[in-house]
């Protein structure tokens, strides 16, 4: 690409388009040549702060941060920028001040009331986010990202008409802006008469898309297709679409199954009974499970009750994990480890006097040190049908995460070694510490299932936790639009309109569960 000469707002701008198309090279080569003439150009160091976030490099983008906001102290770009980096980092409470500060140096620049919207958004708090996001369109009505920044904080309220309209919007504004027809085909459920089917296809059709924008078309058609029971069609996109994402992951589906066989070797019964003392002074309570699983629906009802508060999925526990391993190698400082979990969630606002719900789905890998972290939580870990799950999985796009879930036998793999896992934890953690519930038996009885749920994490009874659907409370999880709704049966046995085409899916699993239970 042709490079205008550093330092001016042109090259800004060149490093800006390149980023935006994902070009993180180019980017980043126009910023170090704008920095070798102005090294006090903050814009510049706030774009290099976003590619190091991108590529995982979490101590070059601090860097980059603080020079930035060194740079340019009151701008909220800048600040918003380093609160990010701070919750990437599992500096919730540091993030959150941060992310405050920022706010108070808005203007009505819509770039930056984006910003600090999605930011607010990573914190949990949707409404902040949703009023950031609204001011943002209403000064650039004409820019698909606030459009659909908005229609996502309404869907994680449950606003979902609104949020419907911003993404017809968005779509209007860019018709192949991918991310908003995969939103709005989950907004509800298509019918025959109202759906997007024909509106997609001929995007499919007349070729030209991103290889991003068509693997959200693809996903959205399955979605959408499923719902007006084209089985085959829906099938079709579904394939099409992990066949597309599969190639632009860095997969090594070997390496995550051997963590989970290294976890059961090593966080044996005799493990947790020689580890140093935690902290016990708090009930936590994590709920856990393969995505797709009927993890959101177990919080909804758990938050239902007026003693316990959702933080959502936070990824606390493995980060305070990660920071005690980098500051003691070989050590154990199990006490440490769970006090520091509860300083950072406690940070995203949970209210006094009421316990707390964390719902990170890859917690599963982490129940024993848990346990041994936090000796009074209660874990509970969600199941449902084999097929069921692997199904649910495979029609969902994940960006980015679940890599293992764009291919039949390698989704089969992995589930096995879940299953593993789930025996394992099954078989070293107390019962009074550990509860497994079973999606199809919260479907099949509501009220027994809920009971015995409360009753686990020794709370009282109350009606409210039957109305989970009724609750103004938000929603960041893939389920955010399933939850507004009555427990319904419809998801399960829905994998035996695919029968034939999960064969590879089927036969795998065979291997090691019985017939009985895949049927």
């Amino acid at each position: 690409m042709n490079v205008t000469l550093p330092g001016s707002a042109a090259s800004i701008d060149a490093a800006r388009e390149a980023f935006a198309g994902g070009d993180l090279g180019t980017a980043e080569q126009i910023c170090a040549g704008i920095l070798g003439q102005d090294p006090s150009e903050w814009r510049a160091w706030a774009l290099l702060t976003e590619t190091a976030l991108l590529r995982g490099r979490q101590d070059a983008a601090a860097v980059s941060a603080d020079r930035s906001v060194a740079l340019a102290p009151t701008n909220p770009i800048a600040l918003v920028l380093r609160a990010k980096c701070l919750f990437m980092t599992g500096e919730t409470r540091q993030a959150c001040a941060a992310t405050d500060v920022a706010a108070q140096y808005l203007d009505d620049a819509p770039d930056a009331l984006d910003a600090v919207g999605a930011m607010f958004g990573l914190l949990g708090l949707q409404q902040r986010a949703r009023e950031l996001f609204r001011r943002a369109v209403l000064g650039r009505p004409d820019v698909p990202q606030y459009l659909f920044n908005l229609a996502a904080a309404e869907r994680m309220i449950g606003a979902l008409g609104d949020a419907e309209a911003h993404c017809d919007a968005a779509i209007a504004c860019d018709r192949h802006y991918g991310l908003a027809h995969y939103l709005r085909s989950d907004l509800r459920i298509q019918s025959p008469d109202c759906n997007h089917i024909d509106e997609m296809e001929a995007l499919i059709g007349e070729g030209g898309l991103s290889a991003s924008s068509e693997i959200m078309l693809r996903f959205a058609l399955g979605k959408e297709y499923e719902d007006v029971e084209f089985w085959g069609r829906a099938f079709d996109h579904v394939e099409a679409g992990c066949n597309l994402q599969r190639r632009s992951l860095a997969r090594d589906p070997a390496t995550e199954i051997g963590e989970i066989d290294a976890i059961i070797q090593a966080h044996t019964r005799r493990w947790i009974e020689a580890a140093p003392s935690g902290y016990a002074d708090a009930a936590p309570v994590f709920v856990t499970g393969l995505p797709r699983t009927g993890t959101t629906l177990v919080e909804r009802i758990i938050a239902s009750h007026s003693a316990m508060h959702s933080v959502g999925e936070t990824g606390a526990f493995a980060t305070e994990l990660r920071h005690a391993m980098a500051e003691r190698p070989g050590g154990r400082d199990l006490e440490g480890i769970g006090k520091r979990y509860l300083d950072s969630a406690a940070a995203l606002r949970v209210p006094d006097n009421v316990r707390f719900i964390d719902k990170t789905l890859e917690n599963y890998l982490y129940c024993g040190l848990i346990h041994a972290a936090l000796p009074s939580a209660k874990i509970i870990l969600v199941q449902r049908h084999p097929i069921d799950s692997c199904w649910a999985i495979y029609k969902a796009h994940f960006r980015g995460k679940f890599s293992f879930s764009y291919h039949q036998t390698e989704l089969a793999d992995y589930y096995l070694a879940y299953r593993r896992l789930s025996q394992h934890w099954r078989a070293v953690l107390p019962p009074d510490v550990l509860m497994e519930i079973n999606y199809e038996d919260i479907v099949r009885d509501q009220a027994a299932a809920s009971r015995d749920i409360i009753r686990f994490l020794g709370l009282p009874w109350e009606d409210g936790v039957m109305r989970f659907h009724d609750s103004p409370v938000p929603s960041a999880t893939a389920s955010a639009v399933q939850v507004r709704r009555p427990i319904y049966a419809s998801s399960v046995g829905k994998w035996r309109h695919h029968a034939d085409r999960l064969r590879p899916l089927r036969e795998r699993l065979a291997h090691e569960i019985p017939e009985a239970e895949l049927a």
